[in-house]
């Protein structure tokens, strides 16, 4: 089965020094049709200005991954951790019994970054943080693996069944994912033009698969994607 999620029918929040554009139910947006896809909570697409962002906050039992798209976001944390995240890397935060910290922007412009939560197989875990850069030239026509249960092939590593991959690729490119039995796959476009087992996506646009063998990304037009492989 596969039903799409176009991009103008997302939730949206401005906040002024923050746009958020919520792909399931956050915060103050809910929609009960959306909310959540299998062990996926949240997909956020952020924009926050220069010199502003998420003061001190606390989180618990949640895998939260940041991919930054373009400029650059300072995070700390009660763990002792302090870095700058920029376009290509991926941060891992394993909230687990309890975390706080801030992200802030470090760009002389906007911050753009996709938020995603994933439920975790296990509650009470000790908190935990891990980086990764990720070349373009590793994401280039292929379905380049960013997060994995074990850190596979240089992912960051999380504490569920789920499966990260990311790719960039052009007209005449096509790729194909193959799925397990039972598994289901989220294809979330970053942006550019691209059809997913014959369904066009535009920037935004997503597409949720249930009980499908395999998913055919092709017609590509500047394409930057991400795919969950999920239980």
């Amino acid at each position: 089965m596969l039903e799409i999620r176009k991009s103008a029918d997302r939730g949206y929040a401005d906040h002024g020094w923050l746009t958020s554009h919520h792909s399931f139910s956050f915060a103050g947006y809910q929609d009960p049709a959306h909310s959540g896809f299998g062990d996926l909570l949240v997909i956020n697409e952020d924009r926050i200005a220069p010199g502003t962002g998420f003061g001190t906050h606390g989180h618990r039992d949640m895998e939260i991954i940041s991919y930054v798209l373009e400029g650059a976001l300072g995070h700390k944390d009660s763990m002792g951790n302090g870095s700058v995240i920029v376009s290509g890397d991926v941060q891992r935060m394993s909230a687990g019994t309890g975390v706080m910290h801030s992200e802030q922007s470090r760009a002389s412009g906007i911050t753009h970054f996709l938020q995603i939560w994933i439920e975790p197989n296990e509650h009470g875990i000790k908190p935990g943080y891990e980086q990764r850069h990720f070349d373009p030239a590793s994401k280039r026509g292929v379905l380049r693996l960013i997060v994995s249960p074990d850190g596979r092939d240089g992912s960051v590593s999380i504490q569920q069944q789920a499966f990260v991959y990311a790719s960039l690729f052009e007209e005449g490119e096509r790729l194909v994912h193959s799925l397990a039995a039972e598994r289901r796959c989220y294809v979330h476009l970053v942006r550019g033009k691209l059809a997913v087992c014959g369904i066009p996506l535009e920037a935004g646009d997503a597409l949720k698969a249930s009980d499908e063998v395999q998913i055919v990304l092709e017609e590509a037009s500047g394409a930057e994607l991400l795919l969950f492989d999920l239980s």
